[in-house]
């Protein structure tokens, strides 16, 4: 394939909230330009980048995927982002990787939440950015309305390169604000533009968006401004140049506008690309390449140039059965070749590069080596994962890793089959391998598999996932709530085992006193034995029978916490006694020392932070006081609300969907555990009951 001079590379990923025409634009773009011959759609499942299985059935990107054309001598490589609030966290991880981004805004819904999430997440990498108007073509598609909610929901204002001929069934084309011509698109696929003069009817109102345009660009420099208020007209070089330092330093969103489905705008949006849009070598100028040595951990800097040392970021991994683990990595600078050996200087080891390959959805394109600014991918690396740097050996840099947000919902797994956890163990690591914000663990004190994600969608598709790739299925249900037990008086106990059967008989005898600790302070044994009440050898025996009593759980089957037992007493057999004995005698003294000690329940507390649209403030706050939270304080943010809580684990388990419902899909939260605390009476009765329950229906089955 051709080489292209990073000058002429374009890396640019497409954003939006799911359903906006993420995969439709991409589509369109890679078929106008070439790189495939036949238009796909989305609703025949049949697009180049929306391939696995999980997103044809549901009709919506769930992971990143990739593609590139060639246009107007350029390379412009496409990242089709996730737009479903449950998986945008990989457009997070894919953001790292490009240099600009096209946002998609309905021209019916406008700007929704995940468009305002994936936007901050360009804001994070500081990302030149263009708008594209989408869906010019549906009933009550909206330009203007569209234009106005990016300033309200973006903060920066909005400036249209085009507007659109028409609205709905009328919309046939767009005017071209910098060149001053409209163009007609008619027939064919892809539909044929036909250039011409702006419609006499809409000349009035393209020559007001060609104004504030213009002046946009004036505002920018002294000199242009003087000239412009002078009654000078800028220059079409002076337009040009404006627009694309206005995009770089994003004083100003470029707009264009079109219908992805109808294939109209599109090489006009491609124009717009190429424009506005900055090359490796044009953001290097604005934000240098920086990583750090991981010999001295000092500052180092690379440069977009093939002379300089070979570095890239590995920003995604997919789990292939078949063709191994797959690397997606942006090169930064050197050169990388096929069949060369590399540094992960991440981890320290050295990698083989085998064959290197461009990716055009699943199709795997070779290549005999890439160059600062391209993207590609490279099989079966043995110690390299997401978000490791790849390095030149003698000059090693590592570049800072992507912070995925923590998981906010988490369910109990069990496999279908008996037999199957090793299975289900493998098969789910290789998954968590090409998805950084899927956590897995095996809970020690429930026995239970837990499966934590961005939601239960983002859990169910993993699953589906397990399923299809390592042939195991699985049944999700809620994960058990890790109560704790504790004493809220302290109290005494004697502890009395003895049993005699002919020949040498069991004897051990304890006394003990039980009192609660403050919250959080664990387990304390005081040994206060005098005068040889029970002889040393015993003493631990005495305590690994609490420890294990308090272990199991007493009054409900949880772990006992945040006691203090003496022991203080007791007496023993010199020929009957035992450690055996003196442990039975320890668990039976802290079992009637408790029963007398008003023992209670207490559950986990976690500490919860909600952002939310300023118009369902109330409703969040009265669900969160309903679910018995208390609520810490509340920050005026632009345009929402965040407010801190504290609610307890038993009543979040299934917040994700309900946060959704609550807020229309705009509120986001995060939550970690924060402490214990009572269980109230009424629920603990309610806890010990099905407790008991479950513990006589597997004495019964056994």
């Amino acid at each position: 394939m051709a080489k292209f001079d990073v000058n002429k590379i374009r890396n640019v990923a497409v954003i939006a909230h799911g359903g906006a025409g993420k995969t439709s634009l991409t589509e369109a773009m890679l078929f106008d330009s070439g790189s495939i011959d036949r238009l796909g759609s989305v609703e025949e499942g049949n697009t180049t980048t929306d391939c696995e299985p999980e997103e044809i059935s549901r009709k919506i990107s769930i992971t990143s995927s990739f593609g590139f054309c060639d246009w107007n001598s350029h390379r412009i490589n496409l990242i089709d982002t996730p737009g479903f609030i449950n998986f945008v966290e990989d457009t997070r991880g894919s953001l790292k990787a490009v240099d600009g981004a096209v946002v998609i805004v309905s021209a019916i819904s406008g700007v929704k939440a995940e468009t305002e999430k994936v936007w901050k997440y360009a804001c994070e990498y500081e990302i030149p950015r263009i708008v594209f108007i989408n869906k010019m073509d549906k009933e009550s598609a909206n330009f203007p309305g569209a234009l106005d909610e990016l300033a309200q929901s973006f903060g920066t204002e909005g400036i249209p390169l085009q507007i659109p001929i028409g609205a709905g069934e009328t919309f046939s084309g767009i005017i071209n604000l910098i060149n001053m011509k409209a163009y007609k698109f008619s027939g064919g696929n892809p539909p044929k533009a036909e250039e011409s003069d702006i419609p006499a009817d809409m000349l009035l109102e393209a020559q007001e968006f060609r104004k504030k345009l213009v002046e946009k660009i004036a505002e920018s420099e002294d000199a242009l401004l003087e000239k412009y208020l002078e009654g000078g007209e800028l220059t079409q070089e002076e337009v040009i140049k404006g627009i694309k330092e206005g995009s770089l330093s994003r004083r100003f969103i470029p707009v264009v506008c079109g219908s992805a489905t109808k294939n109209i705008g599109i090489p006009q949006l491609l124009d717009a690309i190429i424009l506005c849009l900055p090359s490796p070598a044009d953001l290097v100028r604005i934000f240098p390449i920086k990583g750090k040595n991981p010999k001295d951990a000092k500052e180092a800097q690379r440069k977009p140039d093939e002379k300089e040392p070979f570095a890239a970021y590995v920003f995604k991994t997919i789990a292939d059965p078949y063709a191994g683990k797959l690397s997606l990595f942006r090169v930064y600078s050197g050169l990388l070749k096929a069949d060369s050996t590399v540094l992960n200087a991440t981890t320290g080891a050295k990698e083989r590069i085998g064959q290197i390959f461009y990716l055009l959805g699943k199709k795997q394109i070779p290549a005999s080596s890439l160059g600062p600014g391209e993207i590609g991918v490279v099989s079966k690396l043995k110690e390299t994962n997401t978000g490791d740097t790849l390095s030149d050996e003698a000059h090693p840099i590592v570049f800072e890793k992507v912070k995925f947000a923590e998981p906010i919902i988490s369910y109990a797994i069990a496999p279908k089959s008996k037999g199957d956890e090793e299975k289900v163990s493998t098969g789910l690591h290789r998954i968590l391998e090409e998805d950084p914000t899927i956590k897995f663990h095996r809970d020690e004190e429930t026995k239970e598999m837990i499966l934590s994600g961005m939601g239960q969608v983002h859990l169910e598709v993993a699953l589906e996932r397990l399923k299809r790739k390592f042939s195991v299925e699985v049944v999700m249900k809620t994960p058990k709530i890790p109560y704790r037990e504790t004493i809220k008086t302290a109290a005494d106990a004697q502890g009395k085992y003895k049993k005699q059967s002919g020949g040498r008989g069991q004897y051990g005898d304890c006394r003990i006193k039980i009192e609660p600790l403050p919250r959080g302070k664990g387990f304390e044994f005081v040994d206060d034995i005098v005068g040889g009440a029970i002889p040393r050898q015993y003493i631990p025996a005495v305590e690994k029978g609490i420890v294990d009593a308090m272990h199991e759980g007493i009054i409900a089957g949880y772990p006992m916490v945040d006691v203090k037992v003496t022991l203080y007493d007791g007496s023993y057999h010199t020929v009957d006694s035992s450690e055996m004995a003196f442990k039975i005698a320890g668990s039976l003294a802290i079992k009637k020392a408790v029963e007398n000690a008003k023992p209670i329940l207490l559950e986990p507390i976690m500490k919860i932070e909600i952002t939310t649209p300023d118009e369902t403030l109330g409703a969040v706050i009265g669900d969160l006081n309903s679910k018995r939270g208390k609520v810490q304080g509340v920050e005026s943010q632009a345009r929402s609300q965040k407010i801190s809580a504290l609610v307890p684990m038993s009543e979040m388990l299934t917040y994700a969907n309900q946060l959704h419902s609550l807020t229309s899909g705009r509120g986001l939260y995060s939550m970690e555990f924060s402490h214990y605390e009572e269980v109230p009476s009424h629920q603990a009765q309610k806890i010990i009951a099905e407790r008991a329950a479950q513990k006589k229906e597997k004495a019964e089955e056994k």
